[in-house]
């Protein structure tokens, strides 16, 4: 007879919830699986790096799996989980990195224009602005935050959370902007 857990890929995500607030670390394990691609991508959109990215989502994963008994109802993981993975964010960015800036200072110019390589120049670009002016753009337009909710989890002004979201998407649509010349490859013969 299979055991429980073989189950849990197909399990409903409230149910996983609710299972690994009970202490259940097969469902935990579960829950990560399902979501630690996207922890993943949001902190290397905010970081711009790969390596840095993985090591902060594993404090999140740990923050998690210390507090999710904490969390009071199963359907708000995601947003609870996303709350989390800023705060790891910006508890990184307050402390006193050594390296801090050395993103801004690699060359990082966009190559050549084609179509594979707008991910990575988007990447490149997202690393060029400023840690809040990234924060803030990759929250609205990735994550789908209203400005309200950025304010409110990063504890950043409403206004200065419009204008660092103004900046960055300002400076994001000059930097990409070789792109707008682009022949669109998807409906090309």
């Amino acid at each position: 007879m299979p055991a429980a857990q073989d189950y849990y890929p197909e399990c409903p995500e409230g149910f996983l919830v609710s299972l690994a607030r009970s202490g259940d670390r097969s469902a935990f394990e579960e829950l990560v699986r399902r979501r630690q691609s996207s922890v993943r991508n949001l902190l290397r959109r905010c970081s711009g790096d790969y390596t840095l990215s993985d090591d902060l989502a594993q404090q999140v994963f740990l923050k998690v799996c210390l507090k999710i008994r904490k969390l009071r109802e199963a359907r708000a993981f995601g947003a609870w989980l996303s709350r989390v993975a800023v705060s790891v964010w910006l508890q990184h960015i307050r402390k006193k990195d050594a390296l801090r800036g050395a993103a801004e200072l690699a060359d990082t110019d966009p190559g050549q224009c084609d179509s594979n390589s707008v991910g990575m120049d988007l990447d490149r670009a997202l690393a060029k602005l400023s840690q809040l002016d990234r924060l803030c753009t990759v929250l609205s337009y990735h994550e789908g935050m209203s400005h309200q909710e950025i304010a409110e989890l990063t504890k950043i002004p409403l206004g200065t959370v419009k204008s660092n979201i103004r900046r960055g998407a300002q400076q994001l649509q000059d930097m990409l902007s070789a792109y707008g010349d682009m022949p669109d490859t998807e409906n090309s013969p």
